[in-house]
């Protein structure tokens, strides 16, 4: 499996080949095409993240010392960061989530192109990650 920094590497290289932002745009959309729709059962107000413009689910499964994340948004374009965001984040272990140098979104030219309220978003959603990696980390370690 690919480390979070060569996942990051893959998606700065992907995006770019595209000098034009409508063709970034179009990208992140196919992205979030790509995002398998998440359950109906994990639409729940406690899987909401707050911040958000638009309506974001983030759910989060540890299965043998891996957190995996499945997520969703009514809105084509958060879904295409959430897919972007859980390719890098999903299927990793809480201290490979904590310690991780999240940098890509930056580096794609992203942070400069998004509305402030979908920044808001998408750092709400990183820290919910980050947050969910933390709280498993305690729990493992409490079992121990």
């Amino acid at each position: 499996m690919q480390t979070i920094e060569q996942v990051q590497e893959e998606i700065i290289d992907e995006f770019s080949m595209f000098d034009d932002w409508m063709d970034k745009y179009a990208l992140i959309i196919d992205q979030g095409n790509s995002l398998e729709p998440l359950d109906e059962k994990y639409k729940t107000p406690e899987n909401i993240i707050e911040g958000c413009q638009s309506r974001v689910w983030l759910h989060s499964e540890y299965i043998d010392g891996k957190l995996h994340f499945r997520a969703e948004s009514d809105a084509v374009i958060v879904k295409g960061l959430l897919a972007l965001v859980l390719k890098v984040f999903s299927g990793r272990t809480p201290d490979e989530i904590n310690e991780a140098k999240l940098h890509f979104l930056e580096d794609i030219g992203l942070t400069e192109h998004l509305s402030p309220t979908r920044s808001n978003g998408l750092l709400a959603v990183i820290k919910q990650i980050r947050f969910y990696a933390i709280a498993y980390k305690a729990k493992e370690q409490q079992s121990k």
